[in-house]
């Protein structure tokens, strides 16, 4: 099968407009690190696979919101923030947009991509711009461009979430192993769809589910099962 062209220039410039979304989301994102790490990443597979990639985008403009909207979907779950905040979507009261754009991120990576929306939509409604871009990137890539403009232009209407009280940086868990943040970035840099390892898909599948919805079909719903995840290597 012949891969897709995509090549260090074009990924970097997906990741910094994915990262600076970020920054809307995590006060304390590091959007310089997160770069640093993609960078990296492709760097090692190139060495490991002994391929150059020719900078150039895809041929289409859905594939190439596909493969963008997996990139940040990525980027969201390998930042440090993502566990903290998904505690606090469990915690909190009212939800936070934080973590259920984390939530959002998981869904898709398991395949659930109807109930991914309904969350993105959801995050994007309380206020987070990070959604709204991976919304827009979602109805670009089915060729729905009017809903796709309509969230592109949420990018500068989204209202800001309150700050919160100053508090001193604390190092976080990570809310997936290394080796599977890597293989997430590693397979989008190689033009793949990145999944979770079957053990994690099965956790996100056995969620609790809210009744059939109309527009969404079954809903997951996330619990406390998602913040145990292991942190540690898993297959």
């Amino acid at each position: 099968m012949a891969r897709t062209q995509h090549g260090p220039a074009t990924d970097i410039q997906t990741a910094l407009e994915a990262a600076e979304a970020l920054t809307e989301t995590y006060r304390d994102y590091d959007t310089e690190a997160a770069l640093r790490r993609v960078s990296a990443l492709a760097e090692r597979d190139s060495e490991r696979t002994g391929t150059t990639r020719v900078p150039s985008r895809y041929p289409t403009v859905h594939e190439q919101a596909q493969h963008d909207l997996d990139l940040a979907v990525s980027l969201i779950v390998d930042a440090p923030q993502a566990r903290p905040s998904l505690t606090r979507l469990l915690d909190s009261d009212p939800i936070e947009p934080e973590g259920a754009l984390v939530f959002a991120a998981l869904l898709h990576l398991a395949g659930y991509r109807e109930p991914a929306q309904f969350w993105f939509e959801f995050a994007a409604g309380a206020g987070s711009r990070t959604a709204a871009f991976c919304l827009f990137l979602l109805h670009q890539q089915r060729s729905e461009h009017r809903t796709a403009a309509y969230w592109r232009a949420q990018l500068n209407d989204c209202s800001p979430v309150p700050p919160r009280p100053a508090r001193t940086a604390t190092p976080h868990a990570p809310l997936l192993p290394e080796g599977v943040r890597h293989d997430l970035i590693s397979r989008c840099w190689q033009g793949r769809r990145p999944c979770l390892p079957p053990r994690l898909e099965a956790v996100i599948h056995g969620l609790p589910v809210e009744p059939l919805d109309e527009d969404f079909g079954e809903i997951p719903r996330p619990d406390h099962t998602l913040t145990r995840l292991p942190v540690q290597a898993v297959t």
